[in-house]
């Protein structure tokens, strides 16, 4: 992959959105792009000059579309809806989700359909490049009209006004391009509506949940694995054979990747011939349920890669004898998705709880309940699945769609809105919930294994169970656990753990080949 890439040109995926905003990929603008942004800000100019009503750019906004605005004016337009919309509220967002909302409008501009300046676009990447950061509110943005609050607050820094953050300080615009020898930039005409419609905050939130969410699912597959193995469940749930009568993407992927955990493990061969039927549903139906979540996230990275390649501007100049007024800022298209996501991420969650409750139950004779011999005088991890219980059930709280409501804004010009945003901030509010749930599976799972010992697991399990066993140690008396709980939270937001298994390659041999190719997407 080339280490720069073209702002406005080529297709942007989520991945590489989250490189430009980490600084490890460079965002430039071809010759070709710049000369698209020039001739549209041209086709605005032109728009001035003829005098005829254009929304936006010689009319007022939202309910005040039939006002006129005299062409002597149009700065001050401008200028006027960033301070008059900057009314964000609540925490204030981290520099990563501020620099993917650059990133994405940088992106977005410079399709040359919204008639900004070229120099509007190189301040925004100035901002971005030398982590000169707006301080941006996570609340206010309705998701419909573009992500009006939260995208003022983006952009009131270019006309000198509001706050940014340097070196993790916060300090006022003003001080900040005092410092760096610049002057505020002179916004023309349609510049301040262009910067605040779209679905930038929306789609920020939704490429960085894209990237936790693949990372929740490939631990939620870890952590099943490991509590199969320590509960001594069938491996039958994952053959092949199964799941090409119920063929969907993410079944079949979960079902094969269960099997690779598996593959070898002497503790699965050890009672291959035993009298029980089958399993609970937590263990026999996580290809179904984990399967089921992979699906919603190839339905959010399809959403998002539409949208972040997008012009979601209102109007759209096409030239200057043509702009339209639509919907392409309404957030209905992520905010479906994102609700779907936020679901799906809880259900990784929920099932993990019921997992870790069958590992404290004591099902197989040589694991003691609570998972330490002597209980009594000791607690063992009981109180570890009230922990999980806990983040469970607020993750189900989190769970109602925002995108089902709707609450009409600017006295009845935008009477239906997508409440994307608040999808957005729920979705990694659950997310963050989830890969703690997952975390203290893990720390109990691979206590419940050892008390297999000498039967051993497969080799890809062994290789993360050792790796762990050099920092957290098989427990038999109580002892303060959120030392303990940190460790495994850092290395599933590290991607530690998995990095290990991964280099434990399987070659399966009744391997269904049609998922070689399929396998690419994840």
């Amino acid at each position: 992959m080339s280490s720069i890439f073209y702002f406005g040109e080529g297709n942007l995926q989520a991945s590489m959105a989250l490189q430009l905003a980490k600084g490890t990929l460079k965002g430039r603008f071809s010759k070709n792009t710049v000369l698209k942004i020039k001739e549209s800000s041209k086709a605005v100019r032109d728009i001035v000059a003829k005098g005829a009503p254009v929304y936006g750019i010689n009319t007022g906004f939202g309910p005040l579309c039939t006002t006129s605005i005299d062409a002597g004016q149009t700065q001050l337009l401008q200028e006027n809806i960033l301070k008059s919309h900057a009314v964000g509220v609540g925490e204030n967002l981290s520099p990563l989700l501020v620099k993917l909302m650059l990133v994405l409008k940088l992106h977005a501009l410079a399709k040359g359909f919204s008639g900004v300046q070229y120099a509007t676009l190189q301040r925004i990447q100035w901002h971005l490049e030398e982590d000169v950061l707006p301080v941006v509110p996570c609340q206010g943005s309705v998701g419909a009209s573009g992500d009006l609050a939260p995208l003022s607050h983006l952009f009131l820094p270019l006309t000198g006004y509001g706050d940014v953050t340097v070196n993790g300080k916060v300090m006022s615009t003003a001080l900040a391009l005092k410092k760096h020898q610049l002057a505020p930039l002179p916004l023309a005409a349609k510049e301040g509506l262009a910067l605040i419609n779209g679905t930038q905050f929306i789609a920020a939130h939704a490429v960085l949940l894209l990237e936790r969410f693949k990372n929740i699912l490939d631990h939620a597959d870890m952590a099943a694995a490991f509590s199969i193995e320590a509960l001594m469940a069938s491996a039958k749930p994952f053959y092949t054979e199964l799941h090409q009568l119920r063929p969907y993407k993410g079944t079949r992927y979960v079902a094969e990747n269960m099997r690779r955990y598996l593959h070898q493990s002497k503790i699965v061969s050890s009672h291959v011939n035993c009298t029980r039927v089958q399993d609970p549903y937590s263990l026999r139906c996580v290809p179904q349920v984990h399967g089921a979540a992979r699906n919603a996230w190839l339905h959010l990275k399809e959403a998002v890669e539409i949208e972040i390649n997008s012009v979601t501007d209102n109007p759209v100049i096409i030239n200057s004898e043509l702009t339209i007024s639509g919907g392409n800022f309404h957030g209905e298209p992520l905010a479906l998705p994102l609700d779907y996501a936020c679901l799906a991420i809880a259900e990784m969650g929920n099932i993990a709880d019921r997992r870790m409750y069958l590992l404290l139950e004591g099902m197989e004779p040589q694991v003691p309940k609570l998972l330490m011999k002597n209980t009594g005088i000791n607690s063992g991890f009981m109180i570890v699945q009230y922990t999980t219980a806990a983040l469970a059930s607020e993750c189900k709280t989190l769970c109602f769609p925002a995108s089902a409501d709707s609450i009409p804004t600017s006295l009845g010009q935008e009477d239906h809105v997508s409440m994307g945003s608040i999808s957005g901030r729920k979705a990694l509010q659950v997310a963050g919930y989830v890969e703690k749930i997952l975390a203290l599976e893990l720390f109990t799972a691979m206590q419940a294994l050892d008390y297999h010992q000498p039967l051993l697991p497969s080799k890809k399990l062994q290789a993360v169970h050792s790796f762990v066993r050099k920092h957290v140690p098989h427990l038999e008396e109580d002892t303060v656990l959120k030392k303990y709980m940190t460790y495994f939270e850092n290395w599933i937001t590290t991607g530690e753990l998995m990095d290990i298994a991964e280099k434990i390659k399987t070659a399966l041999k009744d391997a269904d080949p049609q998922l070689k190719k399929e396998f690419e997407i994840w």
